[in-house]
């Protein structure tokens, strides 16, 4: 008789704080016999705290291609399989999803432990809109990118957009450039020692993180056109 395919578990695990976990993720985590996660070494600090000794094995966006057959076999042979990322929600701006079609295609149990997600925890927080958003993710780094954006235009929801520090400042001109000086906020280290959430205009946020300087990973939300009537 063929074994029952195992279940995969998608884990969100904390932004920053270790101690925004829930008991189902630390309890899903200490009774899956492996753990998929983007970075091992990240992992396992959160492992340590929590008294965890699951074996690890990494996946992430370059070696997605070559670990999905390896991970999917480890179903097959109806052992469980829990996949996190670095921080958050695994699927957003990860791998994850991929893995998650080809466990579908075998006809596993595909089973989110939901918790953290570091843009939902920025847009609560901002002040803008939450009634509609949309999620960008991460923008091209360099060709296409003011493209993009334009396409973004016409949006009335609240734009959220993921960016690293080297080029905050760049994406932020280019938001100003084809948009016009809308509402605007800036989140980062959302949860750790160092957060900071810095709320006006566009223009305003460029002023500020070009004297200040970035650090950590940011989010840039951008509200809807017409006047800041949000941070006056």
């Amino acid at each position: 008789m063929v074994s029952k395919t195992g279940s995969l578990f998608i884990v969100s695990t904390p932004i920053g704080n270790l101690g925004d976990i829930t008991y189902r993720a630390v309890e899903t985590l200490r009774n899956v016999p492996l753990i998929a996660a983007e970075d091992t070494r990240h992992t396992l600090k959160l492992l340590a705290h929590y008294d965890i000794s699951t074996p690890l094995i990494s996946y992430f966006e370059h070696n997605k291609f070559s670990r999905i057959p390896k991970l999917i076999k480890h179903l097959t042979s109806g052992k469980n399989l829990a996949v996190v990322t670095d921080a958050g929600t695994p699927g957003i701006s990860d791998p994850a999803y991929k893995l998650v079609r080809e466990a579908i295609a075998i006809d596993s149990t595909v089973e989110s432990v939901p918790g953290p997600s570091a843009f939902l925890a920025a847009l609560v927080s901002s002040g803008l809109p939450t009634d509609r958003f949309i999620f960008e993710g991460f923008l091209p780094k360099k060709k296409g990118q003011k493209k993009r954006i334009q396409n973004l235009k016409s949006e009335s929801a609240t734009i959220i957009i993921y960016e690293n520090k080297s080029r905050l400042i760049k994406t932020l001109n280019n938001l100003l450039e084809v948009l016009g000086d809308r509402p605007a906020v800036v989140a980062r280290e959302l949860t750790k020692l160092h957060e900071e959430i810095i709320r006006g205009t566009l223009a305003e946020c460029i002023a500020y993180f070009s004297t200040k300087g970035v650090r950590g990973e940011c989010i840039i939300l951008v509200g809807k056109d017409g006047p800041n009537v949000y941070f006056n």
